[in-house]
C-alpha cells in the first residue's frame, strides 16, 4: 500500500474556491481503481490549510492517478489558489490493521 499525506495553504481569498477543487478532485479519485481512500479536510489550527490524505493499493493505481484527465485539471487550478508549495510525503506501507 501506498500512503501520500501532507498539506497545502490555500490564499485565504481563495480558500472556498480552492475547497470547490478539492472536493471535486475527491470525488473523482474515490471512483478510480486502486484507490483505497482520499481525503481532504480543514486543520483544525489554521483553516486555510487543507490535509491531504490517500492511500492506494499499488504503484500502478497510483501512476494511473497521476495520468488521469481530473488530475491534470487539479494541477492546473491549484496555482492561482494555493499561498505555496504543498507538502507531501509518501510512505511505502507494508501492512496495516485497524486498531
Amino acid at each position: 500500500m501506498i500512503v501520500i499525506a501532507g498539506s497545502v495553504a490555500a490564499r485565504p481569498e481563495r480558500r472556498e474556491e480552492a475547497i470547490r477543487v478539492a472536493r471535486t478532485m475527491a470525488a473523482a479519485t474515490r471512483a478510480e481503481a486502486g484507490c483505497v481512500t482520499y481525503r481532504f479536510s480543514a486543520d483544525l489550527d489554521d483553516p486555510n490549510t487543507l490535509l491531504i490524505f490517500e492511500e492506494w493499493e499499488s504503484e500502478e493505481a497510483l501512476a494511473r492517478h497521476f495520468q488521469s484527465p481530473h488530475m491534470a485539471a487539479f494541477r492546473q487550478a491549484l496555482p492561482g489558489l494555493l499561498a505555496g508549495v504543498p507538502a507531501l510525503k509518501r510512505y511505502g506501507v507494508a501492512s496495516a490493521t485497524a486498531m
